[in-house]
């Protein structure tokens, strides 16, 4: 949830403003004291509309739109949230025998992994209702992320990745550089616990992430996610995300509720 209102009448320095005094997110993107882009603000994604997602479901759309998939709106969620492999025609996945195997496993056994969220890991945490806000310093960026209060340390002090990850993650280990004015994420070093959707499509310990972000303007971002992870799928894919700023926005904390009651109660 992001609440602009826990600070009234602030007006953030430094936005660039229209005549009527409204935030003009057209305006050239800033860039930080070594001339590359400052991607620094509070982001959130592009919101798919009821058409996208009836096409996504089709027949199923009522049920699946009433269900408790991710626990908010069906539309509150970025379509990729849902399915990373979307662009993909059905009978064309590119999924690896131990993918489906694994898929049929989690299904079955409707096992939770981690803590509240539980089977929704990354990229899932961007592409929520939460925004995310991204802090760019010289020699490492953070992604903070209002869901769950998870964090990504993205390192462009110089170093390489080790020959081995001793200790597979949930998020991964990130090195950042930057192409033109492009920033370049590379990940590595995920543990296999969850999946990178909310249908459950799975990941090994040997994926590797290329992410690249583009801040087109003073209030767009762009992104491309590139997966893999040849032991899950059978090519690589890449999805792309646009988000949004949110000139006068932060994140808020989130705690989970692990005895919530609520649900069975609510009105339908």
């Amino acid at each position: 949830m992001n609440l602009n209102a826990q600070w009234l009448n602030y007006s953030p320095p430094g936005v660039p403003r229209l005549k009527d005094g409204s935030p003009n997110l057209s305006a050239k993107a800033p860039r930080s004291a070594d001339g590359k882009p400052d991607l620094t603000g509070v982001w959130a994604h592009e919101r798919n509309t009821v058409d996208d997602f009836k096409r996504i479901f089709g027949s199923a759309y009522e049920k699946e739109s009433q269900s408790a998939l991710i626990g908010m709106e069906l539309e509150s969620v970025h379509k990729y949230g849902y399915s990373v492999l979307l662009d993909f025609k059905a009978g064309e996945l590119p999924l690896q025998p131990e993918a489906l195997a694994v898929m049929k496993r989690r299904a079955a056994e409707r096992r939770v992994d981690n803590v509240c969220h539980g089977e929704y890991g990354w990229p899932v945490a961007g592409l929520l209702a939460e925004p995310m806000k991204i802090v760019q310093a010289p020699k490492e960026t953070m992604i903070l992320y209002e869901v769950d209060n998870l964090h990504r340390q993205v390192f462009t002090d110089g170093r390489a990745f080790p020959a081995t990850f001793e200790f597979p993650a949930y998020l991964g280990y990130s090195i950042g550089r930057w192409d033109g004015d492009t920033f370049v994420i590379e990940s590595r070093g995920f543990n296999d616990r969850t999946p990178i959707d909310a249908l459950g499509h799975p990941r090994s310990e040997a994926m590797h992430v290329t992410e690249r972000y583009h801040r087109r303007d003073f209030g767009h971002l762009d992104s491309e996610i590139t997966f893999d992870d040849a032991q899950m799928y059978s090519q690589k894919f890449t999805i792309k995300i646009a988000y949004n700023l949110e000139p006068a926005g932060e994140i808020f904390e989130m705690f989970c509720g692990q005895n919530e009651k609520d649900r069975v109660h609510m009105v339908k």
